[in-house]
């Protein structure tokens, strides 16, 4: 495992990362094998774990708890978020901070992860949806600053809404924002333009999430795929996304190389770009996460092959499935 200083925290956090949505709240998720994985990842250098009081309201919290419990002698970094008071996700352009992220919800949503993850300090704080008009407003600022002050949290961020990465600029400029955590793949590269380019003059952490572009870029999926009507995939994945992902997906095969996968191509895309700090593949298998973590050791991509997946940059903008 490599690893890389994560902006202006000086954390040395390993490439690959760990995105624990799907451990809880997913259907296929069995909590024991979980926590194998998770153990198995750190044996193999995994330290940055990525979680959120939404993943089952304070479950998944609770599984990363007890593998920090687990390894007392290792540094574990472990980021959360807090939901918005609306449960709206995204959020929407015209939300009022004040029904979104009120300074009394901010405070108390950081104790409950703070008891859920048996923690007395949060490293990684994060807003689980964002509108950049907010940027100005300082009830969240005074929050924050409280929480930090009272040696709560070490470092906020921004998780950034889906295909938005620019809804987050001037909050950024703000000096009060550590780290940004945003979709990056082979598909979604706009981040490239705007984001990347201030979170380096800023020295902002960049978290690369969704690498797989929700299991798209594992090459798995057809058009036929189906999810359990309790699965949150299955209204994301409507048959306009689903088709239209698969086609993506497909034109992608003829440039694998023998002996690579489609998953450590989309992965060693992200890490070829020395802008992202780590990238949080949701790994729920053994078997994901030795695969997944070797790929740090392979290094980038070759430049013509980074070449050619420049040309399958696929721009899109927020619909109503588009959680």
């Amino acid at each position: 495992m490599k690893y890389r200083t994560f902006g202006r925290t000086g954390w040395n956090i390993s490439e690959i990362g760990y995105g624990m949505w799907g451990l809880a709240g997913w259907t296929g998720s069995d909590k024991a094998e979980v926590l194998r994985a998770l153990q198995r990842s750190v044996e193999l250098g995994c330290n940055f774990f990525d979680t959120a009081w939404a993943y089952a309201d304070g479950v998944s919290e609770e599984i990363l708890n007890q593998l920090l419990k687990n390894n007392p002698d290792k540094r574990l970094y472990g980021a959360t978020k807090i939901p918005p008071k609306n449960r709206q996700w995204p959020s929407k352009a015209g939300s009022k901070l004040e029904d979104v992220f009120p300074a009394d919800y901010i405070v108390e949503y950081t104790e409950k992860s703070l008891k859920n993850l048996g923690v007395d300090t949060i490293d990684l704080q994060q807003f689980h949806v964002w509108e950049d008009s907010w940027a100005d407003q300082d009830e969240w600022k005074e929050a924050i600053m409280k929480l930090s002050e009272q040696g709560k949290v070490r470092a906020w961020g921004l998780s950034v809404n889906r295909w938005e990465p620019d809804n987050s600029l001037n909050t950024i400029r703000t000096g009060l924002i550590d780290a940004v955590q945003v979709i990056y793949n082979i598909f979604d590269q706009n981040p490239e333009d705007n984001l990347f380019p201030l979170c380096r003059e800023m020295n902002v952490g960049i978290i690369a999430r969704v690498p797989f572009d929700e299991g798209t870029l594992t090459g798995t999926f057809t058009k036929e795929t189906t999810f359990p009507a309790n699965d949150w995939r299955s209204t994301y994945f409507v048959p306009e996304n689903l088709n239209s992902s698969v086609d993506h997906a497909d034109a992608l095969k003829p440039l694998l190389s023998d002996g690579m996968t489609m998953p450590e191509m989309a992965l060693r895309f992200i890490l070829s770009n020395p802008d992202v700090h780590t990238t949080i593949p949701g790994m729920r298998q053994i078997r994901n996460v030795e695969a997944n973590t070797s790929t740090s050791d392979k290094g980038p991509l070759s430049p013509e092959l980074l070449q050619e997946l420049k040309g399958h940059r696929w721009d899109r903008t927020p619909t109503e499935w588009s959680q």
